[in-house]
């Protein structure tokens, strides 16, 4: 009998199961692949101070990170990627390296350094899901910890102000939003009809630019113009998670 698994991540709202596109990526895989997974939110009875979610148990491992959920999960003969060939698997790696490059950098800005949706959405969101004191603490280390991510990867020659690099960023962002719906075409998902790790990636990077309501859009503008990525979101969705835009916790 197979070792019970049990996923802490960061829960749902906006018509998602969870906001949290690490969070989202791991539950998307897992229902890909078939994986039993125990889904813990975080709420008001969390102690971690790190932030690293999600986090898979099963007996005494422990693990954090997508990529190696992932990897934990195939080992366990939960693989979504099976019926994929050589160059398919590369594939996947070089377009989540892509996502990783080009898009992560805006989504982290969008949620965690945009001055206005932070304050307003993410901030009080994320703090109404863990109890106080941590919910002082935690989001504004997140907040931190995006910023010196963009910039460590971002902020070099000849990009000096945070303005310059804010302008590349959503450049990058919109270019591999472009070079993914190129990709995908009419396709249901990216390589043909049954979903696989590439699609859990795009899928928990796209959603929450989709669907969350923030003030400051531009990038969520950008993405509704390609219609078959928000199909592609919304298709998961119903499909796999059971959920309509209707759904999910909404911000007090």
């Amino acid at each position: 009998m197979a070792a019970p698994m049990e996923l802490s991540c960061w829960g749902g709202g906006w018509g998602l199961p969870s906001v949290h596109p690490e969070s989202l990526t791991v539950m998307a895989y897992a229902k890909f692949s078939g994986a039993p997974l125990t889904v813990n939110t975080i709420n008001s009875s969390w102690r971690a101070r790190k932030g690293d979610v999600p986090v898979l148990i099963s007996e005494d491992i422990v693990i954090s990170q997508p990529a190696k959920i992932l990897n934990f999960l195939r080992k366990q003969k939960y693989n979504a990627d099976y019926e994929l060939s050589a160059k398919q698997g590369a594939d996947t790696l070089a377009y989540i390296a892509l996502l990783e490059e080009k898009l992560l950098p805006s989504l982290l800005h969008t949620f965690w350094v945009d001055a206005e949706n932070y304050c307003s959405v993410t901030k009080p969101w994320f703090a109404s899901s863990i109890t106080f004191p941590l919910s002082l603490y935690l989001p504004g280390k997140m907040s931190r910890e995006a910023l010196n991510r963009i910039l460590l990867t971002k902020g070099g020659p000849p990009l000096y102000t945070l303005t310059e690099v804010e302008a590349q960023i959503y450049r990058d962002a919109k270019e591999c939003l472009n070079l993914l719906s190129k990709r995908l075409g009419t396709s249901q998902f990216f390589f043909g009809d049954t979903p696989t790790t590439l699609d859990a990636f795009v899928f928990g990077f796209l959603a929450p630019i989709y669907k969350v309501c923030f003030p400051r859009v531009h990038l969520q503008e950008h993405l509704k113009q390609l219609p078959n990525l928000c199909r592609f979101c919304d298709d998961i969705l119903t499909c796999y998670f059971r959920l309509t835009a209707s759904d999910g916790r909404q911000p007090s």
